[in-house]
């Protein structure tokens, strides 16, 4: 381990933060194993994206049969899988999106989306959400304020972007309408105070909010904003960059809620590990962004868009798996939550669940030295699990969609046994 470190540290930018330091050497389903044999269960799915597990048999024939005819086009020639794959998207995304462009990654799908939204109704600013995650990019980190350090050192960044509250009821302590009334009446403060609706492009937000803390929106905070949008010409933009294919054990979180967006962003699982992210439309907004005001070279990769295509048609067997998953594990945690007096809060939707740990109930002030704790112990136990929110304070559990119940198990009593090494010490 010293010398592939050694290397690593010579010969790799320091700036990836790398959530442990196993040398991988192989993956397969829920585990990866590294170069001495020892295994561990992945439950942070290389961030959301592994979801059917890594090297999924029918992802990985779906891309080896493309790689033997074509691997790469650069929007010289047309292709069949880029097309496959748009008509697939069309029968799971939300009811009015129609169209679909491509990227490489998250951040870009989501640049894409905003460029999108201020070329087609000719404004410029664009109200995100304070916790939100969208990128990293000059472009994209300009929306992201999860954590004012992805910000350090790139100042000043994108104008015209003005941030606004995500409802967060356990953090502020107040119900979910409360919560969702003081967001609402923020956003008229800005309304009034800063920026009036007529120059607002896009409403950007994560359904369900993932690094900021794994927060789903109350359904009356999405309800309201695309009343807002309808009323003033703004368009919705969902980003499902870590939300989507199966993560909620729905399609997407939006799935959950009553509201449709006009713009929606994916990435991350689209393609089980090979790089893909996506936007769409309906045919009448893309219809109207003509042709050379975007481009990429490599976004929609004729191999990524084969593999992309194999997880749709895998992941429909998968979803009542996951529901199923999903409500044993939210039984089993709010149980651990009753015994441990470091959990403050279990929430999420489907598979896509935040574990607050805290120091105290009555102050829920963050605790992220348990979190660290749980990540030392959960390695140790050949258990992989990271982190969220702003400070890192929140469990992360994002089990594969392939787990068995037995295996969701083991994780978790894993979780419980450190939080109650924890407590003692």
């Amino acid at each position: 381990m010293t010398e592939y470190l050694s290397r690593s540290d010579d010969a790799l930018a320091p700036i990836l933060a790398y959530s442990t330091d196993i040398l991988a050497d192989r993956a397969e389903g829920l585990w990866i194993y590294d170069q001495e044999g020892n295994r561990y269960a992945d439950f942070a799915c290389g961030t959301a994206v592994t979801n059917l597990g890594h090297n999924h048999p029918n992802v990985i024939a779906a891309a080896r049969a493309q790689m033997d005819r074509v691997v790469h086009a650069g929007c010289v020639f047309r292709y069949e899988s880029i097309i496959r794959l748009a008509e697939k998207l069309r029968t799971i995304t939300p009811p009015g999106i129609e169209k679909f462009g491509f990227a490489n990654s998250g951040a870009e799908a989501v640049e894409a989306a905003v460029k999108l939204a201020r070329h087609v109704t000719g404004r410029q600013g664009v109200i995100t959400m304070r916790g939100a995650f969208h990128g990293r990019t000059m472009g994209s980190v300009a929306y992201t304020t999860s954590n004012a350090r992805y910000r350090d050192g790139y100042h000043p960044i994108l104008g015209s972007v003005f941030v606004t509250p995500f409802p967060r009821p356990y953090r502020w302590g107040k119900s979910a309408d409360e919560s969702t009334q003081l967001a609402l009446d923020e956003l008229g403060y800005k309304f009034k105070h800063e920026v009036t609706p007529k120059n607002i492009a896009a409403f950007l937000i994560e359904p369900m909010q993932g690094e900021g803390g794994y927060y789903p929106s109350p359904p009356t905070f999405l309800e309201a904003l695309r009343e807002l949008a309808d009323q003033h010409g703004i368009m919705l933009i969902f980003d499902e960059v870590q939300s989507g294919f199966g993560r909620t054990a729905e399609w997407f979180s939006s799935d959950h809620y009553t509201v449709d967006p006009d713009i929606i962003a994916m990435g991350k699982a689209i393609a089980n590990g090979l790089p893909l992210s996506s936007y769409g439309a309906s045919a009448d907004v893309l219809d109207r962004w003509p042709v050379g005001a975007h481009g990429t070279t490599f976004g929609g990769n004729p191999v990524s868009c084969a593999a992309a295509g194999a997880v749709i048609d895998t992941m429909q067997t998968l979803l009542p798996h996951a529901r199923e998953l999903s409500a044993h594990a939210f039984e089993r945690l709010h149980k651990l939550q009753v015994t441990h007096d470091t959990i403050g809060e279990v929430r999420g939707l489907g598979l896509m669940i935040g574990i607050e740990l805290v120091k105290d109930l009555t102050s829920r002030e963050p605790d992220a030295d348990a979190m660290k704790f749980v990540s030392r112990y959960a390695l140790e136990d050949e258990l992989i699990v990271i982190s969220c929110g702003p400070d890192g304070n929140v469990i992360r559990f994002i089990p594969p969609l392939i787990t068995t119940i037995e295996e969701l198990d083991r994780a978790i009593d894993t979780i419980d046994a450190a939080l109650t090494e924890y407590e003692v010490h």
